[in-house]
């Protein structure tokens, strides 16, 4: 059951990592000293040198829990992919098929797809090392942050991030490795988003065309009555039908992250 109190530390790390520097080194001060903190209350209770029951070690986890749709969105795939479907969605026409749930199912699975080199990097290099006593909780903490500021650093225009430099007042940094938590996470969510909507907007196109081809004609008939949705999204239907759409989409957005 050690894998629970590397958990409860690594959402704690990210969690306080996620926060705004006022000042660098109060931030780097102010990281060490509650990763250690919270390292030693994981593993020691009050001094007493007994390890946290299962119990409270569960009850933590559970609280904890409740940061993970804020890492889901922030350092992850997840954001890019479900507006995308989103965008996708509407540009069909369809206003609930495939419902929500549905979306959020693909966009889930579809980065778990994306993100499984780093999961499975974070798996080698600290949580299967922390279990066999290999490594110390704050090194696996430390590796584990690293392997996803690898990913966003990949994922993050240089632009997005010189842009919250200047809004943190800071003149540079000597590697990418050494950007902190609190601008790479503002900076990679405003890349994504970004992205997102270039590939949306690219989607959208031919879609749009149908509805212009269709509400012309319409037009030149005289049955402005009639809703050009009602009849365009048929042929919206067989376009996406013939050019296998969601392998084309789904295969354009993971190929849409940089390895």
């Amino acid at each position: 059951m050690r894998i629970i109190p590397f958990i409860l530390a690594l959402l704690g790390a990210f969690l306080l990592a996620a926060e705004p520097a006022i000042a660098q080194t109060a931030e780097a001060a102010a990281e060490a000293g509650a990763s250690e903190a919270l390292g030693k209350a994981l593993d020691d209770v009050a001094g007493d040198g007994k390890p946290l029951t299962l119990s409270l070690q569960i009850l933590i986890l559970m609280s904890l829990l409740t940061i993970l749709p804020s890492l889901l969105l922030m350092m992850t795939s997840f954001t890019r992919i479900l507006i995308v479907l989103s965008i996708l969605r509407q540009a069909l026409g369809l206003q609930q098929t495939p419902p929500n749930q549905v979306l959020i199912g693909l966009s889930l699975f579809l980065s778990l797809f994306v993100m499984a080199p780093t999961i499975s990097e974070i798996n080698t290099l600290a949580v299967e090392p922390y279990g066999e006593d290999e490594l110390a909780l704050e090194e696996a903490i430390e590796i584990s942050g690293e392997v996803f500021h690898k990913f966003m650093v990949k994922q993050t225009r240089e632009t997005d991030i010189k842009l919250f430099m200047e809004l943190a007042e800071e003149d540079g940094f000597e590697s990418p490795e050494a950007i902190p938590f609190s601008i790479l996470l503002p900076a990679f969510v405003t890349s994504e988003l970004k992205t997102a909507f270039q590939i949306g907007f690219m989607i959208y196109l031919p879609f749009l065309i149908i509805d212009l081809v269709v509400a012309s004609t319409l037009m030149a008939l005289g049955m402005m009555m009639l809703s050009p949705t009602i009849i365009s999204m048929p042929f919206k239907l067989l376009l996406f039908v013939l050019v296998d759409g969601w392998a084309l989409t789904m295969g354009s957005l993971a190929g849409s992250f940089v390895t």
